[in-house]
């Protein structure tokens, strides 16, 4: 059935057994109110454990298998539009929050109804979970981390299925035609660094990078 909580996580995953379970425990762990929010994690055609692992979660997380590999923003649209909360955020399957991360996010959103969305800072980890640094959301922005009205990214079009790199920016540039980010300076996600990240290939980066700007007569950011 499809999600009548007021916000939904979505938490896409492609061979992702080494991380998702830290990313999962996370998420359950909130201190936002457990029958506000539900956690929807779409496998995109994982060859390796990572479905084994779901399964550990049982009723806590809704999982959403893709029977072959979509690609990261087909998989996103298709979690987005299995669930009627009002509020969507995205966390990536390698990375975790703060146990404030919903908490704050949505009782921005919901206490401004005249604001769209909301991004939180982020701390980036290596693969021992340390902290590298801090970054600002707004000046070095990532994919995750910002809470949005579903209505808006319906009314946007979702995300663009033929970007396999660089889809968040360009979901971006088309919803702050339209609308705005707003900055919340807690530095809530743990955005983590290791090496089978996507954004490694700097060939597939480039090639969407130059569609991006195509795309957006020139803009890029």
């Amino acid at each position: 059935m499809p999600s009548s909580t007021l916000v939904s996580v979505i938490v896409a995953a492609h061979n992702e057994e080494r991380y998702v379970g830290r990313c999962l425990r996370s998420l359950l762990a909130q201190r936002f109110a457990r029958d506000k929010y539900d956690v929807i994690v779409i496998d995109d055609g994982s060859t390796d454990r990572t479905a084994a692992i779901l399964a550990t979660f049982g009723d806590d997380i809704t999982v959403i298998q893709n029977g072959v590999n979509m690609g990261l923003p087909a998989s996103l649209n298709r979690a987005i539009t299995s669930t009627r909360s009002k509020f969507i955020v995205r966390v990536d399957a390698d990375d975790y929050v703060n146990g404030s991360f919903l908490d704050v996010l949505y009782m921005f959103l919901a206490e401004n109804p005249q604001f769209d969305a909301a991004a939180c800072d982020y701390l980036l980890v290596d693969d021992r979970e340390e902290v590298l640094t801090r970054s600002d959301a707004m000046k070095e922005p990532i994919a995750c981390g910002i809470m949005f009205r579903t209505e808006q990214l319906i009314d946007i079009g979702l995300y663009d299925e033929t970007f396999l790199r660089h889809e968040d920016r360009d979901l971006r540039l088309r919803f702050l035609d339209r609308y705005s980010i707003h900055h919340i300076p807690l530095p809530m996600y743990r955005y983590r660094r290791h090496d089978a990240n996507i954004t490694n290939d700097s060939a597939e980066m480039a090639r969407h990078e130059q569609r991006l700007r195509d795309k957006h007569d020139g803009r890029s950011s």
